[in-house]
C-alpha cells in the first residue's frame, strides 16, 4: 500500500510505501507530525531524496532521528541542500547522522526487506535529481509531473541534462507515475508528456 501526504511547502507529496510489517519513505516534505501516526509500528527500511530542494528534503534530519534508519540519496545532494540559494529555503539544510547517508551514484539497485528499488540519476530540474522504481511504480520527483516536467530554469538546472534524462526514463518499463507534486500518471500519459518536452527542450 502507498500512502501520499501533502507536505508542508508548496503542495509536495511525501509517499509512504508499507509492505507487511515494513516501509520506505520517498521525500521529507512534511512534518514528522504528519508522518509518524501513518507510519505506526511499521520498520522504516530507509528514506529516499528525489532531490534536495526544500520542499521535499526540509524535515529529513527529524525523519532520520525518529526512524533511525538509513537516507539514501544522490551524490551531489550536499550541493543543494547546503546551498539556501539552490534548495530555495533560504537556508543552509545539513544533513547530520551522515553515518547513515549512502550517497548514490550512476544507476543501480538497492536491495531492502520487502524491497528491491531501481534508483537512476535523472539531472535537469537540479543536478542531484534521483529517480526510483520499485514494483513497476516510478517516483519521479520533479522530473516528471502529470503533463509536465520540472523548471529547468532555476539554480543547477540544465535543460541538455533533463532531455537526457527524459530519453533514459521513456526507455524504462513502468506502470505508474508518482511525482512530487500533484497527481499519479500512467505509462501511456508519460509517453505522451515526454515525447511534448522532449521537443520543447530542443527548441
Amino acid at each position: 500500500m502507498i500512502k501520499t501526504i501533502i507536505g508542508d511547502h508548496l503542495e509536495s507529496n511525501v509517499f509512504i510505501y508499507e509492505k507487511e510489517d515494513s516501509c520506505i519513505i520517498i521525500d521529507c516534505g512534511a512534518s514528522l507530525e504528519k508522518i509518524k501516526n501513518i507510519v505506526g509500528k511499521n520498520k522504516v527500511e530507509g528514506i529516499f531524496l528525489t532531490h534536495g530542494h526544500y520542499d521535499h528534503s526540509l524535515f529529513v534530519n527529524d525523519y532520520q532521528e525518529y526512524f533511525k534508519c538509513p537516507i539514501y540519496a544522490n551524490n551531489e545532494i550536499t550541493k543543494t541542500l547546503e546551498d539556501g540559494d539552490a534548495n530555495y529555503g533560504n537556508k543552509t539544510i545539513k544533513i547530520l547522522n551522515k553515518d547513515k547517508l549512502f550517497l548514490l551514484d550512476g544507476d543501480g539497485i538497492i536491495n531492502l526487506k520487502n524491497f528491491t528499488i531501481n534508483y537512476y540519476h535523472c539531472p535537469g530540474h537540479s543536478l542531484c535529481c534521483e529517480c526510483y522504481l520499485v514494483d513497476g511504480i516510478l517516483f519521479a520527483g520533479d522530473v516528471l509531473f502529470n503533463r509536465s516536467i520540472g523548471r529547468t530554469d532555476l539554480k543547477f538546472s540544465d535543460k541538455n541534462s533533463m532531455f537526457n534524462s527524459l530519453c533514459k526514463l521513456e526507455r524504462l518499463e513502468f506502470n505508474l507515475v508518482k511525482s512530487g507534486h500533484d497527481r499519479d500518471s500512467s505509462y501511456q500519459e508519460q509517453m505522451k508528456n515526454i515525447q511534448v518536452f522532449k521537443k520543447f527542450l530542443k527548441r
